[in-house]
């Protein structure tokens, strides 16, 4: 595929989730977090959905649980402008609920269709939530964080959400060491 096309896909794909109309969440949202980053990258980075600050601004993660994701990832010398971090929902639930389960089925084939434009070498899962639709229905965050996979011809593994860290801050060391992990898992595929 030309640079080109490659574009245009991007463009199709982002057009398509903005003026999405599939479930009710399209109703109460402010703007479509469609995603951020190097549409090159070699490690991509998923949470379950934007929260308020998401929608406003239609970015992920800039909120205080972005914010916490930037430190780590500075911490581990990975550059926040050549990763690219999406959601499974492109739209916030209200009262930052967890998703529903038809939500996720009707917005997961936006983030097939990021996956499969971007090709990267990890899937980092931010969150239980993230992890037990892409890594395993019966996932278990707090014995299976770190854990790499190896799932349709991509690495995946999962982390602590930074919103569970900013509530319970005893897990920030053990999101460190899978940081850390990634990120030697990362440079060892390059």
């Amino acid at each position: 595929m030309t640079e080109t096309e490659l574009q245009k896909e991007w463009e199709a794909l982002e057009e398509r989730c903005k003026n999405c109309r599939k479930c009710a969440l399209c109703e109460t949202r402010t703007n479509v977090v469609f995603g951020s980053g190097d549409r090159t990258a070699d490690i991509m980075f998923i949470g379950e959905a934007p929260g308020e600050k998401e929608d406003l601004s239609g970015t992920p993660f800039v909120g205080a649980a972005g914010k916490l994701l930037d430190k780590f990832l500075y911490q581990v010398d990975i550059d926040r402008e050549r990763v690219f971090i999406a959601n499974m929902l492109k739209c916030r639930p209200p009262k930052n609920r967890d998703p529903k389960e038809d939500e996720q089925d009707l917005c997961i084939e936006y983030l097939r269709e990021q996956v499969r434009l971007i090709r990267p070498k990890i899937i980092v899962c931010l969150g239980r939530i993230s992890a037990k639709r892409l890594i395993k229905e019966d996932f278990r965050i707090t014995q299976e964080h770190g854990i790499f996979f190896e799932k349709n011809g991509y690495t995946i593994c999962a982390v602590y959400h930074p919103a569970a860290l900013l509530r319970d801050p005893r897990r920030k060391e053990d999101m460190l060491i899978d940081m850390q992990n990634i990120k030697k898992r990362l440079d060892e595929l390059e």
